[in-house]
């Protein structure tokens, strides 16, 4: 594997690249993550396939621009499509997790020519995340972090006592124990050390501070005249899907995806993983890249 830059309208991204000549990859982070979360699946395909994992708008080395407006999911959408197109990919495969996954999606519903597949591992849709967000009920009771990492101080706190309470972002009654040592090194290193801590990380909850997303308290139901406009019609999946789903996953949970299928104009494949929760990639990369290469030879097979 290797770190490359690339220049994207005169700003640089941060890309990984490893594999072969086989069929193109391009692997999304979410958040607190960066590129560099994406190696260990990297290695158990780079025998097969090209694979590319960006550092995305605001995170690690890569372009970090002021104000929120700067990370709405149209414009980072724009971002990966000028990077398929900086590194000269004509059909590439989108892999995303967590809001690495919002901008897949914004991918699969772009209709660009060049897409070839959408897989995506412990993330959602958005209209069906705000269906469920919008109950009040037990998905709003998992998402109260959102709000909290909305308030304009959250990047502060975040990014204090070498990043304590970023750190323990990750958790959520979940399973931490690839998270240690060297890699725990690495995630503190992408979020900016000592010296663009706060800086970093403000960019990274930007996302969060930029999404229509409403969140409402537990117990209290949002009216559908005050959501969003989120038109169906824009939002469906226009190339084969596959969905991998870590079972035990705390903060998206199963309602989250019900009725995916109903988005899905070109098929839809699922695959539930019992010993593994939203860190998935992390916890089974092999199991993940058994069921990515399948998925990809069936879609390019035809």
């Amino acid at each position: 594997m290797e770190d490359r830059i690339i220049s994207l309208n005169g700003h640089d991204t941060r890309v990984i690249v490893g594999g072969s000549d086989g069929p193109a990859i391009l692997m999304l982070h979410g958040f607190p993550e960066h590129a560099g979360g994406w190696r260990p699946l990297i290695a158990k395909l780079a025998d097969r396939h090209q694979c590319f994992a960006p550092d995305q708008r605001g995170y690690g080395t890569s372009y970090r621009p002021d104000g929120v407006d700067n990370y709405t999911t149209g414009k980072i959408v724009k971002d990966l499509l000028g990077l398929i197109e900086a590194l000269d990919l004509d059909r590439v495969h989108i892999v995303g997790h967590d809001w690495g996954a919002a901008t897949a999606y914004g991918l699969g519903f772009s209709g660009d020519p060049r897409i070839a597949s959408l897989t995506i591992l412990n993330g959602v849709h958005p209209v069906l995340f705000q269906r469920e967000l919008a109950k009040g009920e037990d998905q709003a009771a998992a998402s109260q972090y959102m709000t909290w990492l909305r308030r304009p101080d959250s990047h502060e706190k975040l990014a204090a006592n070498n990043f304590e309470k970023l750190a323990s972002f990750f958790a959520h009654g979940m399973d931490m124990s690839w998270l240690t040592g060297a890699t725990m090194d690495e995630y503190r290193a992408a979020w900016g050390g000592p010296d663009r801590g706060v800086e970093t990380v403000n960019a990274m909850v930007n996302w969060y501070r930029a999404s229509p997303l409403v969140v409402p308290e537990t117990g209290k139901a949002v009216p559908q005249e005050d959501l969003p406009a989120l038109p169906h019609e824009r939002l469906r999946v226009k190339v084969p899907h596959m969905l991998i789903w870590g079972m035990g996953d705390t903060a998206l949970l199963p309602g989250s995806r019900e009725g995916l299928e109903d988005f899905c104009d070109a098929g839809l494949e699922v695959h539930e993983i019992n010993d593994a929760d939203h860190w998935v990639v992390h916890q089974q990369p092999a199991k993940c890249a058994e069921l990515l290469a399948g998925f990809v030879a069936r879609v390019d097979a035809g």
